[in-house]
């Protein structure tokens, strides 16, 4: 099991000892480095990824994954949310623009929702589709934010979804400035500004 959080848009992975090499990139702008059970040292690397872009990525590892996640996780107030990947008919997906940034469709899940109750509703209600079929999990995504002065980790479950419907309304009063139908591979070779988590999610469309 390898967990990936991205704070301030630089992934942080926490991993067994013996998956580092998994996702370990060889050069002066990864840091990797063994946790031994101490909460407090989280701490700082979690000040530097807030603070800095001086890694493109930090590898943290630990013969107790258990421990490190609870211990990781115990340092936030955690919110959960679902979205998903939303096909029509041409095989075009949807994505949507918000603050500056290219997205997928999703929203906090309400108390008394299943995340796929929630992912099927938070695509309406953002893009104004009426008819959204559920499909298969596709992953979870994690990364980090303040509000007020607190820190979150969400976590969101992603799920792959089909439509007829063509029309697509954005949600405005969420931010949302435009909602689109895109040819994925031709999309992403314009190198669109997209978050991290977002790629991944549509990295594992593409598999």
């Amino acid at each position: 099991m390898i967990y990936k959080i991205f704070i301030n848009e630089t992934p942080l992975f926490l991993t067994n000892t013996e998956g580092v090499l998994d996702v370990w990139k060889n050069d002066d702008k990864s840091l990797v480095t063994s946790y031994l059970g101490k909460k407090k040292f989280l701490h700082p690397i979690i000040d530097l990824l807030e603070k800095s872009k001086k890694y493109n990525q930090i590898v943290l590892h630990t013969d107790n994954l258990d421990q490190l996640w609870n211990d990781f996780q115990s340092i936030y107030k955690i919110i959960e949310a679902a979205g998903g990947v939303v096909k029509n008919t041409k095989n075009d997906v949807l994505m949507i623009f918000r603050r500056d940034n290219w997205d997928l469709p999703k929203g906090k899940i309400d108390r008394g929702e299943s995340p796929e109750q929630a992912a099927v509703r938070e695509i309406q209600e953002e893009t104004g589709l009426k008819k959204v079929e559920l499909g298969d999990f596709l992953c979870h995504t994690y990364h980090t934010y303040e509000m007020k002065g607190k820190r979150i980790l969400k976590k969101t479950w992603w799920y792959t979804m089909s439509t007829p419907e063509m029309t697509l309304t954005p949600q405005t009063s969420e931010d949302i400035e435009q909602a689109v139908w895109v040819e994925l591979t031709s999309f992403l070779d314009t190198k669109p500004t997209i978050y991290g988590s977002i790629l991944d999610v549509l990295g594992c469309v593409t598999k």
